[in-house]
Order: C-alpha cells, then sequence, then structure tokens
C-alpha cells in the first residue's frame, strides 16, 4: 500500500511540475551567408569556349571520368567550395559525333533523375552571343536540379551539371540552389564560342 501511495505521489509531482506549455518547433537548417557577386573571365589559351563565372568560385581541370580519360582536354569542373558544389563541364566537337546523339545523351541524363523528381522543365534558350541550346530543372529530391547544353549546331557541344557534395534534398539545398541559379544563367549569358 506504501509503494502505491508512493508512486501515485511521484506521478502527482512530475505531472504538476510541468506547468510550462510545449511549442513544438519546426525542423530548421543552419542560416547560410551568401558571398556578393562578381564575376570574372574564363579564358584560357587552347580552350574553343570563354565564359564569366564567380569570384567565390574556382576552376579545376577534369581528367578523369569515372577513371578514365576524359574524351578532350577541355573537360572543366566549376567548383564552389563554400557550397560544396560543382558545375561539371563536358565539351564536345560535333563533327566527331553526331549532333542528334549528344541531344539524345543530355535528354538521356536528365531523365535519369525522373525516379526521384516530381517535374523535369526543359527550355529553349538562345543568347545574344549566338549561343544556343536547353536548360533543364529538375524538381524533387534529385542529384542534380539545374543542367544545360550549349552548342553552336556545327563544331560544338557542351554541357554543363550542377551537383553538390550531400544527400539530395530538395528543401536544404532549394535555397543555396536558388543562389546558384543566378550563377548558372550569368555563365550561359556570357558564354562565347571562339572560332
Amino acid at each position: 500500500m506504501k509503494f502505491s501511495a508512493f508512486i501515485v505521489l511521484l506521478a502527482s509531482l512530475v505531472i504538476l511540475s510541468c506547468n510550462s506549455d510545449y511549442t513544438p518547433r519546426p525542423k530548421g537548417y543552419f542560416k547560410i551567408d551568401f558571398p556578393e557577386r562578381k564575376y570574372q573571365v574564363f579564358d584560357q589559351a587552347g580552350y574553343p569556349y570563354s565564359f564569366e563565372y564567380p569570384v567565390y568560385a574556382k576552376i579545376v581541370k577534369d581528367s578523369t571520368y569515372f577513371g578514365e580519360a576524359t574524351e578532350n582536354p577541355w573537360w572543366i569542373n566549376v567548383d564552389f567550395p563554400q557550397f560544396a558544389g560543382r558545375i561539371y563541364i563536358s565539351y564536345k566537337e560535333i563533327g566527331r559525333n553526331k549532333f542528334d546523339t549528344l541531344i539524345k545523351h543530355s535528354y538521356l541524363l536528365t531523365g535519369k533523375h525522373s525516379s526521384k523528381a516530381y517535374s523535369i522543365d526543359d527550355s529553349a534558350l538562345a543568347t545574344k552571343n549566338g549561343v544556343h541550346g536547353m536548360f533543364f530543372t529538375v524538381g524533387g529530391d534529385v542529384a542534380t536540379a539545374n543542367q544545360f547544353f550549349l552548342t553552336d549546331t556545327t563544331r560544338h557541344f557542351l554541357r554543363g551539371a550542377l551537383y553538390f557534395d550531400a544527400t539530395p534534398n530538395a528543401d536544404s539545398l532549394g535555397i543555396v540552389n536558388q543562389f546558384l541559379l543566378e550563377d548558372l544563367k550569368h555563365l550561359i549569358n556570357t558564354f562565347r564560342w571562339k572560332n
């Protein structure tokens, strides 16, 4: 009987001591301080293209493609160390590859995200520099939400995709994707073929 009374007394104390209201808090993400937008020119000798990219990014020559050598020496990555992001840029000459095959391959690579994506939107683009292409926006928890290809339809074909070194989560990556989307647009709008 004393043990039962002790349990009731203890339970009463626990219940009465909790007089503050509980407020559930939504999950949150770290605050990200974005740098000021400034751009520099990538125009190295021997490369068939040039463009402007952010000063908070760095260009790294891509020398391997899944452990194999790249098709040509003009593959690069635009790294964003602050965001653990990278734009993979691959270049192909149309003379060595069929134009239709390059286009189909770009759509195929984008389509590989369809199992996780809730939408895939493509939009044709043409810049004042005479560069044409397609921009893909992939919605959902996908590895790359922004991809594109640029071409002159006769000699040059370039494909780019923005990836993050993080588990795909559209909510947590959304703000960074939105910030870097402006840099992708700037890269595309300043892009030029050299010959």
